[in-house]
C-alpha cells in the first residue's frame, strides 16, 4: 500500500486524509478530487468507446467543475466536500480525457489522412 501512496504522490495528489476516503479504517490511496478525476478517465473512456460523444465545447466546460470547486475553497474559504470533490472530479476527468482523445484522433487523421 505504501508503494501506492508514493506512486500518487509523485503524480501530484496531496493524500490529505481530511480530504480523502477510508474503506475499512484503511485510507486510500488519493484524495477525492483525485479519485473522481480517475474514475472520469475510465467512464468518460467508456463512453467514447460506446460512440457517447458530445461537442468539444461541452467538455472544455466540463474540465472547470473541478477548477470553480477548487477556487471557491482557496479563494472564498468555503470548506468543500470529498462528495462534492469527487463529483466535480469525475466531470473534470471525463472532459479530460474526451477532449485528449479526440485529439489524438485528429492528430492520428492529419497525419495519416
Amino acid at each position: 500500500m505504501n508503494a501506492l501512496f508514493s506512486f500518487f504522490g509523485m503524480l501530484g495528489c496531496h493524500q490529505r486524509p481530511d480530504r480523502s476516503f477510508f474503506v475499512r479504517g484503511r485510507q486510500l490511496p488519493l484524495c477525492a478530487r483525485c479519485t473522481g478525476i480517475f474514475a472520469g478517465y475510465v467512464i468518460g473512456g467508456i463512453l467514447f468507446a460506446l460512440g457517447a460523444i458530445p461537442p468539444l465545447w461541452v467538455c472544455a466546460i466540463a474540465l472547470l467543475f473541478p477548477l470553480f470547486d477548487w477556487g471557491r475553497q482557496y479563494y472564498f474559504g468555503r470548506e468543500s466536500t470529498n462528495v462534492r470533490r469527487l463529483i466535480t472530479g469525475i466531470i473534470g476527468g471525463w472532459g479530460l480525457i474526451t477532449l485528449a482523445i479526440s485529439g489524438v484522433i485528429w492528430a492520428f487523421s492529419l497525419i495519416f489522412g
